[in-house]
């Protein structure tokens, strides 16, 4: 019994620090297109393939094309934001290059706390 009731403590303990992590602040300032970051700032092609270390962020393989639609600023300039098919998520800016550009005049805005959230299926994962 004791031994069940440490595996369970164990696997609770660990489903809690791997929410923590995937609800993290990434960044508090973004760059966008607009106001609203609904505006594709570019596309870009993945120059590597990427594997994210959470749900928040967007998985490709080398060759992929990816919409941008913002780019994390001053603490965390080196994620950007984008979408592939129905995938959305971060990625590190040094694996794709660019494309074509949508929009010259970036605008930074703060970000979200819904910005760092997990999207599974059809609904968000609050932590």
């Amino acid at each position: 019994m004791s031994r069940i009731l440490d595996q369970r403590i164990l696997l609770l303990v660990t489903s809690l620090l791997t929410s923590l992590q995937s609800t993290k602040v990434l960044s508090e300032w973004k760059k966008c297109g607009d106001q609203e970051c609904e505006m594709a700032m570019s596309r870009v092609q993945a120059t590597t393939d990427y594997l994210g270390p959470d749900c928040r962020y967007l998985n490709f393989k080398t060759g992929e094309e990816i919409m941008v639609y913002s780019k994390l600023s001053r603490k965390n300039e080196n994620l950007w934001t984008g979408s592939k098919g129905k995938d959305f998520g971060y990625f590190p800016k040094d694996a794709v290059k660019v494309e074509e550009v949508f929009i010259a005049e970036e605008v930074e805005v703060l970000t979200k706390e819904t910005d760092f959230l997990c999207l599974h299926g059809d609904k968000y994962t609050f932590e």
